[in-house]
């Protein structure tokens, strides 16, 4: 099995959303023992040198966009719903639109399209969608860069749901006791 580069082994990044304001992003890199805050206007560069952004790993609060459906489409053979979401005036997002599919038999979305201004900037394919603990999780998660042409696939290989977490376990300080 293919491991990713040494340089992001043991990387961790902390998000806390927020239901007012924008989340608080920290990363913890080992190879210098140093964490850092990820400031708001940083969060379109990418992650560590893959294809996603600090935005695109982020929860998205569907109160922060407009949604609308803009037909039915096919992706890796399965019904979908097409919905554009659009943010609202004033959130802060390097996306103008993101496109997504909505699987129509188990609601898990499959692809994303983003758009910076007119132009497709990223997409995200969702695949190898797995039933565990009763929820429907895609395994294997590939961002392709279309300004960049290239692309970062992430693989789950292990995963569990409703793990009880305490939370002393989401700070700053954790991410730098876990490694």
């Amino acid at each position: 099995m293919r491991q990713g580069p040494a340089e992001v082994k043991g990387v961790a990044l902390l998000i806390v959303n927020h239901p007012d304001r924008a989340s608080d992003q920290w990363m913890w890199t080992p190879a210098i023992e140093r964490d850092r805050r990820i400031a708001l206007q940083d969060r379109s560069t990418r992650f560590f040198g893959t294809d996603f952004s600090f935005e695109d790993l982020e929860e998205r609060d569907v109160n922060q966009f407009d949604f609308k459906l803009t037909g039915e489409e096919s992706i890796d053979g399965a019904p979908c719903w097409r919905i554009e979401a659009r943010p609202h005036q004033g959130k802060s997002s390097q996306y103008t639109l993101t496109r997504m599919w909505i699987r129509k038999d188990n609601y898990v979305p499959v692809q994303y399209e983003s758009y910076i201004k007119e132009q497709l900037a990223r997409r995200m394919h969702q695949g190898d969608l797995q039933n565990i603990q009763n929820i429907w999780t895609p395994l294997t998660v590939e961002m392709t860069d279309l300004r960049r042409n290239s692309r970062t696939i992430l693989r789950t290989d292990k995963l569990t749901y409703n793990v009880p977490l305490k939370d002393d376990e989401f700070t700053v300080q954790a991410l730098r006791r876990e490694q």
